[in-house]
């Protein structure tokens, strides 16, 4: 792999991270349960570190760090935004929604993981990964809860 396709699959990755901490502010703030606020104010912050390592990574393989988020991400946090308005921001229907936009990053990941990274990128892609999958499996499991 070279090091334009490394940078580029990275800034894949940010642009996924971007919207994920962006997806998390956008529920903390329309969840009204206060550990649920604290549960993804915490996420964010989590995928706004990732995406400063990532971007580390890509200035050191010579690229431009992408510093925004993707439209799905936009697209997705205004069907958060409707969705909530809808539902009168009840905090089951804003976790069925962040699980969503979960399901987008694991795929993300899964995706950049198939490729031949070099192994100090492959090294923190996994790392990254194993922590999107804990975050998908947090957010399914509080969806859970709040069915019942």
């Amino acid at each position: 792999m070279n090091s334009d396709d490394v940078v580029s699959t990275l800034n894949d990755l940010i642009e996924t991270s971007k919207d994920g901490e962006e997806g998390f502010r956008t529920c903390a703030e329309d969840a009204s349960d206060p550990t649920l606020k604290t549960f993804f104010s915490n996420r964010a912050q989590s995928c706004a570190a990732a995406v400063l390592e990532l971007q580390s990574l890509v200035r050191s393989y010579g690229g431009d760090p992408e510093t925004t988020s993707g439209l799905g991400g936009a697209l997705h946090r205004r069907w958060v935004d409707i969705k909530s308005l809808v539902t009168g921001k009840d905090d089951k229907a804003v976790l069925k929604e962040c699980e969503r936009g979960e399901d987008v990053a694991v795929s993300s990941y899964r995706r950049a993981l198939e490729k031949n990274l070099p192994v100090e990128v492959r090294a923190v892609v996994e790392r990254q990964y194993q922590g999107v999958l804990q975050n998908h499996d947090q957010v399914k499991s509080l969806r859970d809860q709040y069915r019942s």
